[in-house]
């Protein structure tokens, strides 16, 4: 159970990463009726560190706290991808680890991560500036430079900033479903979801017009994920030649309009499933699927749910 939150804090952190953790699991939001965590952060260097951005910050825990933690949060600091880190909190990490606690690093945080050995063998995120730097310094891990957050459970890595927004949401979800990670979203101001990666953020060397935006068509395809559209249909819309319209889809949301169109037919699915009462064809009938008769030898339960709900395949 997610139930006791620890976020673990270097000399140099961060506060906005600091910040992303504290904000889902250090408020108290019972009056919504949502869990409350307890939650507590806690210094590897002493009771007084540094903050980024010329600030001190008084930490009342130590690292003896890490041992009743459910989960154990690493925020970004300064110079991570080049320090070292102390051995007592390493040992911690692993510990912490062995007896089933989960590990979440927030950005540069996954060096941390990796300098315990919890990575090694396993697939990860970090923010695309470190993706090479943290290969090289570690390359028995594996790095998904495009992602948002990688969950190799126990361990989550995030990329960079408000990723980490996206991984502790997409936590909340998978422990408590996702009624609990919308209603916290929804405190935040922030989407519950972000479809996409890292690529719809890194600079590109030509710049987008004003104009140039299928923002407006997306709010036309997530009302009517049940019509069949096509690339040629939704670059009409966009005023935009189909080309230029497949082009601009990628750079703005960092997937093909097939891909982000399945994806939100398979999260309305998923919501459906896990938030009513509903049965498989019930969300399989609904806008965003389509009732389709199982074929023989094909597996019932939500995999045979999710396979159906793909709808009309615009172009890729």
């Amino acid at each position: 159970m997610l139930r006791n939150v620890a976020a673990v804090l270097l000399d140099g952190v961060h506060p906005f990463e600091l910040g992303v953790v504290c904000e889902v699991f250090g408020i108290d939001r019972s009056d919504d009726g949502l869990p409350v965590y307890d939650f507590a952060v806690v210094s590897a260097e002493g009771p007084a560190l540094g903050a980024q951005g010329g600030f001190t910050m008084s930490v009342p825990h130590g690292l003896e706290r890490l041992e009743e933690a459910d989960l154990i949060a690493v925020p970004a600091g300064e110079a991570y991808a080049v320090r070292a880190f102390p051995e007592e909190l390493l040992a911690a990490l692993r510990r912490a680890v062995d007896r089933g606690t989960r590990v979440l690093s927030v950005c540069s945080g996954v060096f941390v991560l990796a300098a315990a050995g919890l990575l090694d063998e396993r697939r990860c995120a970090v923010h695309w500036h470190h993706a090479e730097q943290l290969t090289r310094r570690y390359p028995r891990l594996t790095v998904e430079p495009d992602v948002l957050y990688v969950d190799e459970d126990p361990v989550i890595t995030s990329a960079g900033t408000a990723a980490g927004i996206d991984a502790c949401l997409h936590l909340v979800r998978k422990e408590q479903g996702p009624e609990v990670a919308n209603k916290i979203a929804r405190r935040m101001v922030v989407p519950p979801h972000r479809d996409g990666g890292q690529a719809q953020f890194i600079e590109r060397p030509l710049p987008q017009a004003p104009c140039d935006t299928v923002g407006e068509v997306l709010a036309w395809m997530e009302a009517h994920l049940d019509q069949e559209v096509t690339v040629e249909q939704l670059a009409a819309r966009a005023h935009m030649a189909p080309r230029t319209f497949a082009r601009r889809f990628r750079q703005e949301t960092g997937t093909t309009p097939y891909r982000w169109l399945l994806r939100q037919r398979v999260l309305l699915a998923q919501r459906l499933l896990e938030g009513t009462d509903e049965t498989m064809d019930g969300p399989a009938g609904r806008p965003g699927g389509r009732a389709v008769r199982r074929r023989p030898g094909r597996p019932a339960g939500r995999r045979a749910l999710l396979h159906r709900v793909g709808g009309a395949q615009p172009a890729r």
